[in-house]
């Protein structure tokens, strides 16, 4: 497997984050990485932590959360439904921001389609906003 670090996908991660409102989610702590040859048939991205004993071990005291997308799977699907993975990778971090991960008891299908559903309404919201600060600060 081939991995390479993503700019454009931890700085959108962060805003869908802080959109959101995930106070929870610390954003220097947390970044996307691509992935190039994995043998997964069904999954599209994943997220990785290093586990308490680890982080003792490097010394470490917070823990650091990495989105794996997995190239062959997330670049073929639309524009929502890469934000839709991404807020579902992120809605695995719990409140602590421990090192530990939310289960698919709460990451499911209808908790992230709501979270997505109110994402797109505050871009929207915040991009009529706009529009209309834009007509009414125009020379």
């Amino acid at each position: 497997m081939r991995y390479e670090f993503d700019t454009a996908w931890t700085e959108r991660t962060k805003e869908i984050a802080a959109a959101l409102n995930y106070r929870h989610v610390m954003p220097e702590r947390l970044t996307v990485v691509r992935s190039w040859g994995s043998k997964t048939r069904r999954t599209i991205a994943r997220i990785h932590c290093i586990g308490k004993v680890m982080m003792l071990g490097m010394g470490q005291r917070k823990s650091f959360y990495v989105i794996e997308l997995i190239s062959e799977k997330f670049d073929k699907q639309p524009e929502n439904e890469k934000i839709e993975t991404i807020i579902h990778e992120l809605m695995h971090i719990p409140h602590t921001f421990g090192g530990g991960f939310r289960h698919h008891d709460h990451v499911c299908s209808r908790n992230v389609k709501i979270e997505l559903e109110r994402y797109l309404n505050l871009k929207k919201s915040v991009g009529q906003a706009q529009a209309v600060f834009s007509r009414f600060s125009s020379p």
